[in-house]
């Protein structure tokens, strides 16, 4: 890694660390220039105002939702076996320590800038999550009926992280069986039942 690499690397690690002890209003670029070990210049050079720090951090959120591999259908597997399999490698990434302090991190500020959120919430639209394909190609088996696949895998995923993200979010653990998981994909599979 390069040293300017290793320098931007850092600031926007003191930034994490910066927001998430302050709040995106309370954090001050002194603060997270010290903690990165540069000049306030040098911080500068990299990003021009906190404001741009912040976007880093919510695209490197994006960036790792989108390095998600998608998930294919395979028709030699139990369709059921394979969603529950894409929905607990999701819910790992997504309640991943970092993973979480990020979101809390940028969440937060969502809920305070409504026109920062609403410009958040227009670039995750056109992410793909991994289990939208194995949808979509069941639904091209008849394996399930048809619908639109981004629709039904926003309703999964609405079940799943109800139950398996969320209380990690906001209570810092959860105690929700495994089991429950199996729930979320029968009731999916109820409401997708195929009309063939």
């Amino acid at each position: 890694m390069k040293r300017t690499e290793k320098k931007r690397k850092d600031i926007i690690n003191a930034a994490i660390e910066e927001f998430k002890e302050q709040g995106f209003l309370g954090a001050k670029t002194t603060s997270i220039a010290k903690k990165a070990n540069v000049s306030s210049r040098t911080l500068y050079n990299h990003f021009e105002s906190k404001e741009a720090l912040f976007d880093a951090i919510s695209e490197i959120m994006l960036e790792q939702n989108r390095s998600m591999e998608l998930v294919a259908y395979d028709p030699d597997r139990d369709f059921a076996q394979q969603l529950k399999g894409a929905l607990w490698r999701y819910i790992a990434i997504i309640t991943d320590e970092t993973a979480i302090g990020l979101n809390r991190m940028v969440l937060s500020e969502l809920i305070r800038d409504l026109d920062r959120s609403r410009a958040f919430f227009t670039e995750t639209e056109s992410h793909d999550y991994p289990m939208t394909r194995l949808i979509g190609e069941a639904m091209e088996a008849e394996v399930i009926r048809k619908a639109d696949p981004v629709f039904a895998t926003n309703q999964l995923l609405a079940l799943a992280k109800n139950f398996f993200f969320w209380p990690e979010f906001f209570l810092g653990e959860n105690s929700t069986p495994r089991d429950v998981m199996d729930d979320c994909v029968a009731m999916f599979l109820a409401h997708y039942k195929s009309d063939v």
